[in-house]
C-alpha cells in the first residue's frame, strides 16, 4: 500500500515517498505532536501481520534505538496506526555513498579516509552496546552537506528478516527468509562477508568486511567483488581476491594492510575491532606528506603485506593483595611457555555465591576478558559481570534468579536462565533479550555454538533442546535411550565447529558417581557413549576432554578429528564443587587457558525440612536428610507431600505423625510439584516429557491417572475448595506462561489468563473465589490477585517484587517471598477486596525455587511454614573463587599423551 502525501498515520502527517526496497517503503513525514520532520519505513504488510516476526521485530527495534551516536542514524521507534507498523526515524538529509560513487567515481583519498573515519566510529559505538549492523554497505551510508556521514539502518537486517529481491543483484536488498533462525543469509550480496555467504553464524568481524568492501569502493571507485548473477557474486567473496593494483598509487602503506586484514577470508585472522581500524586511519590522515611511498609497490610485496605478522608482547599481570581479595589482570597470547599461576578472587562484603545446585554459578568469557558469577547479596541472586582488567564486579540489570551464565563463542553476549526463560544480554550493557521461555523446573546446562545455535537441557524436556541465537522456538535434538533406562541428558557442550555435542546422562535416580559421557553429531544423527562415572563434559584446546568425577576434575586425551578417547583419565583438580543432585560442577575455563572454580565438597544432596514461626523459630522434623522440592502440607495436617530429586524426580508422602517417608510415584522419570486435593484422598503432580497433569491415591494404591494431554509443559497450583477446577500454569513458546482451569466434570481445560507476560503458580483463595498468582507484566515479578471465575479486576499484592504466594487457610492473609524474606500482606474479601501493607515475618537463608513454584507450605492454623533448609554448610555460602592463569601449560604436562 501507498501512502499519498497527507495521510495519516498516527501523529505522523505523511510528506512524500522518499524511497522503496524489500525493507519496506519509506517516507518523510511531519511530527504534528513534536514538530519535527521525521522519516517512516513502513513494515511490508506480509511482515506486519505475522504477530512471531512483528514481536521479534519489537525486540530488535527496542535495543536498536539505544543507539545514539552523531554518525548513526537515530531510530525513534516502532508504532502502529489502523493495522499499518512502521518505524520512525532520524531524517537524514544528502545523498548516499552509492549515489556518489555512481556520480563521481573514486572518492579522493583524504576525503574517502574521512569518511571511513566516521564510519568506523559509528561501528565502533554500536558493537560496544553489541549490535551488529549485518547489511553494511554504500547505500546505507549517508554523508550530509555538511560532510558528516550517517550510518542507516543498524541490525535492521536481523530484525526484519524477510525481504524480496530488486533487479540490481550487487545491491540486492537483504537475502533472507522468514526464519532467521535458521542458519538464513543475512547482509547484501557483494557486501556480504565470507561467513554470510556460507549462510553461518556472524559477529562484529562481519561488519568489519563489509567495512573495508566500503572504503575500497571509495577508493577504487567499484565494487570489490562482482559477479553477472547472486551466485557469482558470492563465488567471488568466498575465493577471490579484490582487484588490488585497482588501488590509488598514492593509497598509504598504512591503509593497503588495513584492507587487506579486513578483507580476510579467515574470520579468525580478520581485523577484530573497528576501533583498531579508526586509529589507522587517523594515523594514516595525520601522517607526515613524505612518509609514505609515492609509487605503487610490486605485487609481490604487496602478496608480502599480508603475510607480515604483528609481534604480541608477552602478557602483563598485576595482582595486588586488596582488602577485597580483587585482583587485575591482563592476559594476551605468547608463543612462549607461560608460568602458572594461582589466586583467589574475594567476594565483596555481604555477598555469597549462590545457586550451588541450580547449575553452573561461573563462567569464563572465551576470550577470558570477562568472568560472570552468581551471588546473594541482599537476600537476592543475581548475575554479576566482572571485566578482568576491573576491580568491580556489576549485576546485570532485571536479572534476579538467574542462573547458568555462559558466553557465546565471540564473547560478547551473556546467557542466563531467569524468570522461566532463556535470556541474553550484551556485555557491553543494554537491553535484556528474551530468547524464549522454558518453564521453570531446573535446567541441566546449556552451551552456544559458533553456528549461531543454542542448545540446552531442562527437567520438562529430559533432552537436549536446540534453538536459534536469535530466538524462536526449541526443538528437541535428541531422545533418550529407552533401551538404557535414560531419565535425563544434562550438561551440553559444543566441540570446535559444533561439529558434536559433548553431554552426559543418567539412568536413574543414583549418585552422581554414575553419570555417562556421550556425544551426539547433529549431522548424521549419530550417538556415541565415552567414558562412564564422569558429568560436566568439557573441550580444552590442549585436546583434551575434561569432566567432573565425585567433586575432581578429571581429563583424558581426546582426538577431536576422530570424536574418541585415546588414552586413560587422569585427576587434575581436586575439591570442585559438584551438586550432589544435579551433577553440577563449579569450574570454567577460557580459550586462553585460564580456568576459575569453587572448591568444596558434593552439595545439597541432602536437605532438610524444617518448621518455622512467624517469628523466625525454627524447629526441624524428624525426615531424613533428602534432595526436597516443593512441600505441600495435607488439609488435615498430618502429612507433607513432597517431591525428591535426585538426578530424577519422585513424589514422596512424609507421616509427621509416624515420622515415616514413603515413595508415592513410581512411572515415568520425572514426577514432581505436588498438589493435594481439598479431601486429601489424592496427589496431583507433574509428569512425563512435556510434563502433563496426573494425580494419584495418596495412600499409595493403584497407578497413577492421566488428567491432561498437551504438547506444552503444564504443572498444577492448586485446587478450588470443593474440589472440582484445578488451576495449572502452562508454558507456551507464543504466549510464554499462562494460567489455565481444568474442569473435573468433562476433563477439559481452557485459558483463565494468557498474556505476552509470564504468570504462573495460580492459587485459589480458601473461599474459592480468588486467584493469587505470579506476573512479570511490570517488568518485575510481583504477586496479583484476581476474581475469580471473573470478570473483575486485579489487585496489586507485593510492593517491591515478589514469588511463590500461599494463601493463609484462614483465608485473611497471602504469604509470598521477596529474595530471603518472607513476607506476609493482610486481605479483606467482604463487602469487597481490601488489601493491606506487606510485613515482613522472618528472613533466612531456606531454599528458593527459580520463584514460582512454591518451596514452602503453611500450617493449617497459619502460624508455621515447613520450609526446605539446605545443609549447614550451605549457610555459609562460599565467598572466594580460585583462578589458574596458564592453566593449559599444567594440563599438558599432567594429561598423557592419547593414541594417534
Amino acid at each position: 500500500m501507498t501512502f499519498p502525501a497527507g495521510t495519516r498515520l498516527g501523529s505522523y502527517e505523511v510528506v512524500a515517498q522518499v524511497g522503496a526496497g524489500g525493507m519496506g517503503e519509506v517516507y518523510q513525514a511531519h511530527d504534528i505532536k513534536l514538530g519535527r520532520d521525521v522519516a517512516i519505513k513502513v513494515l511490508p504488510e506480509a511482515f506486519a501481520h505475522d504477530p512471531e516476526r512483528l514481536s521479534r521485530f519489537q525486540r530488535e527495534a527496542k535495543m536498536l534505538a539505544a543507539l545514539n551516536h552523531p554518525n548513526i542514524a537515530t531510530i525513534h521507534g516502532l508504532e502502529q496506526s489502523g493495522g499499518t507498523s512502521y518505524l520512525v526515524m532520524e531524517l537524514v538529509s544528502g545523498e548516499t555513498l552509492q549515489e556518489r560513487v555512481k556520480r563521481d567515481g573514486a572518492v579522493p583519498i583524504e576525503e574517502a579516509l574521512t569518511i571511513a573515519k566516521q564510519i568506523a566510529e559509528a561501528l565502533e559505538a554500536a558493537h560496544e552496546k553489541g549490535i551488529i549492523h549485518r547489511d553494511l554497505k554504500p547505500a546505507n551510508v549517508k554523508l550530509t552537506p555538511e560532510g558528516k556521514v550517517k550510518v542507516l539502518d543498524f541490525g535492521l537486517a536481523k530484525a526484519f528478516a524477510g525481504d524480496a529481491t530488486t533487479e540490481d543483484i550487487g545491491n540486492s536488498p537483504t537475502l533472507s527468509m522468514a526464519a532467521t533462525m535458521q542458519g538464513v543469509i543475512l547482509g547484501t550480496a557483494a557486501y556480504m562477508s565470507p561467513e554470510q555467504a556460507r549462510g553461518k553464524a556472524v559477529d562484529k568481524r562481519t561488519d568489519i568486511w563489509a567495512f573495508g568492501c566500503v572504503l575500497y569502493e571509495l577508493l577504487t571507485g567499484k565494487q570489490a567483488f562482482t559477479g553477472e548473477d547472486i551466485t557469482e557474486i558470492l563465488a567471488a567473496v568466498v575465493k577471490t581476491e579484490p582487484d588490488w593494483a585497482a588501488l590509488p598509487v598514492s593509497t598509504p602503506t598504512k591503509i593497503r594492510d588495513l584492507l587487506r586484514r579486513c578483507l580476510h577470508k579467515d574470520v579468525n585472522k580478520r581485523a577484530r575491532d573497528a576501533g583498531d581500524a579508526r586509529i589507522e586511519i587517523e594515523e594514516a590522515l595525520t601522517a607526515p606528506p613524505n612518509s609514505e611511498p609515492t609509487t605503487a609497490a610490486p605485487a609481490r610485496d604487496i602478496r608480502a603485506l599480508g603475510r607480515r605478522t604483528i609481534v604480541v608482547g608477552i602478557g602483563c599481570l598485576l595482582l595486588g593483595a586488596l582488602v577485597t581479595g580483587l585482583v587485575v589482570w591482563h592476559l594476551k597470547p605468547s608463543s612462549l611457555p607461560q608460568r602458572v599461576s594461582r589466586f583467589s578472587i574475594t567476594l565483596p562484603q555481604g555477598q555469597q555465591l549462590a545457586g550451588l545446585e541450580s547449575g553452573p554459578i561461573v563462567a569464563f568469557s572465551p576470550d577470558g576478558t570477562h568472568l560472570a558469577y552468581v551471588a546473594r547479596q541482599g537476600g537476592v541472586a543475581q548475575i554479576y559481570l566482572r571485566a578482568m582488567d576491573s576491580l568491580e564486579a556489576k549485576p546485570i540489570p532485571g536479572n534476579e534468579g538467574a542462573t547458568n551464565p555462559f558466553f557465546s563463542p565471540d564473547s560478547q553476549w551473556l546467557g542466563f536462565f531467569a524468570d522461566g526463560k532463556l535470556k541474553k544480554v550484551s556485555v557491553s550493557g543494554g537491553a535484556v533479550l528474551t530468547l524464549t521461555p522454558v518453564g521453570y523446573p531446573a535446567y541441566r546446562g546449556v552451551s552456544w555454538g559458533s553456528q549461531g545455535t543454542i542448545i540446552f537441557t531442562s527437567t520438562m524436556s529430559g533432552v537436549l533442546l536446540e534453538i536459534s541465537d536469535a530466538g524462536g522456538t526449541p526443538r528437541p535434538l535428541t531422545t533418550l535411550d529407552a533401551k538404557k533406562g535414560e531419565i535425563s541428558q544434562s550438561w551440553p557442550e559444543f566441540l570446535p565447529g559444533a561439529k558434536a555435542v559433548l553431554f552426559d546422562t543418567s539412568s536413574g535416580p543414583g549418585t552422581i558417581q554414575e553419570g555417562q559421557v556421550s556425544l551426539y553429531v547433529p549431522k548424521t544423527g549419530e550417538r556415541r557413549d565415552l567414558l562412564r562415572g564422569g558429568m560436566n563434559p568439557r573441550y580444552a584446546p590442549t585436546g583434551d576432554l575434561l569432566y567432573v568425577q565425585g567433586g575432581t576434575l578429571m581429563a583424558t586425551p581426546f582426538d577431536v578429528g576422530r570424536l574418541a578417547v585415546t588414552g586413560g583419565a587422569v585427576p587434575i583438580v581436586e575439591g570442585v564443587m559438584q551438586s550432589g543432585n544435579t551433577g553440577a560442577a563449579q569450574y570454567s575455563f577460557s580459550d586462553n587457558g585460564a580456568l576459575v572454580y569453587v572448591s568444596g565438597e558434593i552439595e545439597g544432596a541432602r536437605r532438610r525440612l524444617v518448621w518455622v514461626n512467624r517469628k523466625g523459630a525454627e524447629q526441624p522434623t524428624a525426615a531424613p536428610l533428602r534432595a526436597y522440592l516443593f512441600p505441600q502440607v495435607s488439609p488435615d495436617g498430618k502429612r507433607v507431600a513432597v517431591a525428591i530429586e535426585e538426578l530424577g524426580s519422585q513424589v514422596w508422602i512424609y507421616d509427621l505423625g509416624r515420622e515415616a517417608l514413603s515413595r508415592l510415584t513410581f512411572e515415568r522419570n520425572w514426577n514432581g510439584n505436588p498438589i493435594w486435593t481439598p479431601d486429601g484422598k489424592r496427589v496431583t503432580f507433574g509428569s512425563g516429557t512435556p510434563q502433563n497433569l496426573f494425580w494419584q491415591a495418596a495412600d499409595g494404591s493403584g497407578t497413577s491417572e492421566r488428567l491432561s494431554t498437551n504438547e506444552f509443559p503444564q504443572l498444577p497450583s492448586s485446587w478450588s475448595p470443593d474440589g472440582q477446577t484445578l488451576a495449572f500454569f502452562e508454558v507456551n513458546p507464543t504466549t510464554r506462561v499462562d494460567l489455565w482451569i481444568f474442569r473435573l466434570s468433562d476433563r477439559k481445560a481452557q485459558p483463565f489468563l494468557r498474556t505476552p507476560s509470564t504468570e504462573s503458580v495460580p492459587r485459589f483463595s480458601p473461599d474459592g473465589h480468588w486467584l493469587a498468582y505470579m506476573s512479570d507484566e511490570s517488568g518485575r515479578r510481583e504477586i496479583y490477585v484476581r476474581a475469580y471465575p471473573g470478570p473483575g479486576g486485579k489487585w496489586q499484592i507485593s510492593t517491591e517484587g515478589g514469588t511463590e504466594p500461599v494463601w493463609n487457610p484462614n483465608g485473611r492473609e497471602l504469604f509470598y517471598r521477596s529474595g530471603d524474606k518472607m513476607m506476609a500482606v493482610d486481605i479483606a474479601m467482604q463487602p469487597s477486596l481490601s488489601v493491606g501493607k506487606p510485613n515482613m515475618l522472618f528472613e533466612g537463608p531456606y531454599l528458593p525455587t527459580t520463584g514460582t513454584v512454591p518451596n514452602y507450605d503453611v500450617s493449617p492454623d497459619g502460624q508455621r511454614f515447613l520450609m526446605v533448609k539446605p545443609p549447614e554448610q550451605a549457610g555459609v555460602a562460599p565467598t572466594q573463587i580460585n583462578v589458574v592463569l596458564n592453566w593449559f601449560e599444567e594440563l599438558k604436562q599432567k594429561v598423557p599423551t592419547g593414541e594417534k
